[in-house]
């Protein structure tokens, strides 16, 4: 008599259902398979039963209390079905290249080397073709003006952060005493803090250009500031006047336009001419000056006055700049 083997046969599905069940102690129903691939009841019922046919340390978890039955490994050693691909350890490699927060960029390095060292038997085809990924994805952002930030400085400013403590430091030339409250992260790191001479209004300081940072004792409050809904209010990291901002872009990239992610509170409307206009709120007009000069001559500023007005001394300014050479 021909033994009955489970029907479901997929076998990327069942290795990935593998490495799901060994990462989940309390391990997984019926329903956490139906989620995770979107299958319907009986096809879940054949992936398990496929599961436990192959590896015979899976079992019925007893201790797991609630109204459905769990299944889970008696022994966790499955990391030999565990696979790192040349693609995803190329992308942890660009996110290295790319930050400017050494620490960061040492720690991920250590990742990397930790990967590779879990692929060792595959190690020259997959460093062969993390090479060549790297050189058809990863050279532009190679091209990246990128800032050294002393250690120190990222140290004692995550230290001021997590205890609310204030930093001095040097600033501009200037003895300065700073009340941080969060980092903005982009092409630049800038440091969002109170500087208590100045009052109780927000700056930004670009944290390469701060110096000799010394952490003190001396505790401040940070009230309820909440750095998540404070930038939002901004176009970039530059903070001041909310400005309401309506921008025209030209129908040949409208549907460029129409999927960009300009600003959290924007309305982007196709119209009938097929162009696109843009509304947001919010304050920063430089870098809104120069996120739309990076658009060419497929867009306008409709509104506010000020901010065209602002525009077009910006361009005759780069115009005569540039006739000079």
């Amino acid at each position: 008599m021909t033994e009955t083997k489970p029907r479901y046969s997929r076998v990327s599905d069942i290795i990935e259902l593998a490495t799901f069940m060994a990462s989940r102690p309390q391990g997984i129903t019926i329903n956490d398979i139906i989620e995770k691939y979107n299958v319907s009841r009986r096809t879940a019922e054949r992936m398990r039963d496929s599961l436990l046919n192959i590896f015979p340390q899976i079992i019925e978890l007893d201790e797991i209390e609630d109204s459905h039955k769990h299944w889970g490994f008696v022994d966790y050693s499955i990391k030999e079905l565990i696979n790192f691909d040349s693609k995803e350890i190329a992308n942890l490699c660009l996110l290295q290249n790319r930050t400017t927060n050494k620490e960061l960029k040492e720690e991920l390095g250590k990742t990397i080397d930790k990967i590779k060292t879990l692929q060792v038997k595959k190690q020259t085809s997959i460093q062969n073709n993390i090479e060549m990924i790297m050189q058809t994805e990863g050279y532009a952002l190679r091209q990246m003006p990128q800032y050294k930030i002393d250690d120190e400085i990222i140290i004692k400013i995550r230290e001021s952060l997590k205890n609310s403590f204030k930093i001095k430091c040097q600033y501009h030339e200037k003895n300065r005493v700073l009340e941080p409250l969060g980092m903005i992260y982009g092409e630049k790191i800038y440091l969002l803090a109170k500087e208590p001479k100045k009052g109780n209004d927000i700056y930004t300081y670009l944290l390469h250009k701060i110096e000799k940072p010394k952490l003190t004792k001396e505790k401040f409050d940070r009230g309820d500031f909440d750095l998540k809904e404070y930038s939002k209010r901004s176009f970039g990291v530059y903070f001041g006047e909310i400005l309401n901002v309506k921008l025209q872009f030209d129908k040949e990239i409208a549907q460029d336009v129409l999927s960009y992610n300009f600003h959290p509170t924007q309305k982007s409307q196709l119209q009938d001419d097929g162009t696109v206009i843009v509304k947001f709120k919010a304050s920063g007009d430089k870098e809104i000056m120069w996120h739309v000069f990076k658009w060419g001559n497929k867009v306008k500023i409709l509104a506010p006055k000020t901010l065209q007005s602002d525009y077009k001394k910006l361009l005759k300014s780069v115009l005569e700049k540039n006739n000079r050479i």
